[in-house]
């Protein structure tokens, strides 16, 4: 029982130790202005939190995701191609593009995807 307590103060230990070590090395001595400055967003990092944002960034952000998950949901329909009847297939792949398809020209009649407002 006593030998089970020695090493498992030694294994606290030596991870104490690993943890100080990386926490000297992995710290950088200089400030670079690149990835101190603002990223993608615009906002200052160094300022108030509450300030409000662009409106046209939250609805990009949104519609990339949007797009971004129908687009992994045509994935598995390459798994799938194999196993089915190719005409439901093909019906299933035209009617989920054209959604996608109504989608885009919905956001692009709305004014979204324009970059200037």
């Amino acid at each position: 029982m006593l030998l089970v307590y020695f090493f498992s103060i030694l294994i606290l230990v030596l991870c104490l130790l690993l943890m100080m070590i990386n926490n000297l090395i992995s710290k950088k001595s200089f400030m670079d202005r690149e990835k101190s400055s603002p990223f993608e967003c615009g906002f200052d990092p160094k300022c108030s939190s509450r300030m409000p944002f662009s409106l046209h960034f939250f609805l990009i952000s949104i519609i990339f995701l949007v797009f971004d998950i129908e687009i992994a949901l045509l994935l598995p329909f390459v798994i799938v191609f194999n196993m089915s009847n190719i005409i439901s297939y093909m019906f299933l792949i035209i009617f989920f593009l054209f959604i996608l398809l109504l989608g885009v020209y919905h956001e692009w009649n709305q004014g979204s995807l324009n970059w200037t407002m």
